[in-house]
């Protein structure tokens, strides 16, 4: 399906051997800055646009920028001292599969934002990734729209590294490609970006549904 859509074909291994040592097969598979796709990890399909999955740095700090008030360097600590969004939801892939009823716990991105103190020019977040490749974006409308969070726990444990940890982005309403892993940075810009998919042609808009939710989540 990703041939589809012009990203090219792409290596897949299937088989339950997959799910003992999925990371340590990952990291011997690489496609050029394509995704590398192994199934397992919860019913979960795991991609990689990179020469597998990056390490979190020993002094991981999530920094919020741009046009703010207040620039924010926080710990994982810090985001998990703040007021905790707990989501139970499908995570839903634009090639096709779906995991339904996932449960999430972050930092709703608005409130972030908000406390971080967002100028009047800011229009839209642009997100970087610690593999130093994957970007992505979101309008302010559109994160508060679906209620988007900066998400530290799903599936009822901390995110691990193979899921994007130890902090990614979670997007209620739209595909998974919005949902950034290995998060390092949130920066507020004038207008939202494209993204590392959206640049290899996936729509900017990721609605599900084709269209925002009919009204904004509280």
């Amino acid at each position: 399906m990703l041939s589809v859509l012009g990203l090219g074909a792409l290596g897949t291994l299937f088989g339950s051997h997959v799910q003992a040592g999925i990371s340590g097969l990952l990291n011997s598979v690489h496609a050029n800055g394509l995704a590398s796709v192994l199934p397992g990890g919860g019913q979960f399909t795991i991609y990689t646009v990179t020469n597998g999955y990056p390490a979190a740095p020993a002094d991981y700090r999530l920094r919020v920028g741009g046009l703010v008030e207040r620039p924010l360097s926080l710990s994982l600590g810090d985001l998990q001292s703040l007021p905790a969004t707990h989501l139970t939801r499908d995570f839903q892939c634009v090639t096709g599969w779906v995991v339904s009823g996932v449960h999430w716990v972050g930092v709703r991105l608005s409130d972030l934002a908000d406390h971080a103190g967002v100028q009047p020019s800011a229009r839209a977040f642009r997100f970087t990734s610690f593999d130093g490749v994957y970007t992505e974006s979101l309008t302010l409308e559109q994160a508060r729209q679906t209620g988007a969070i900066v998400a530290y726990s799903m599936l009822g444990a901390p995110i691990t590294r193979e899921h994007g940890g130890p902090v990614r982005l979670y997007v209620p309403d739209m595909f998974g490609y919005k949902a950034i892993k290995w998060l390092s940075g949130i920066e507020l810009v004038t207008q939202a970006p494209p993204g590392y998919w959206e640049q290899n042609g996936y729509p900017v808009n990721a609605w599900i549904s084709g269209q925002p939710p009919a009204a904004p989540k509280v």
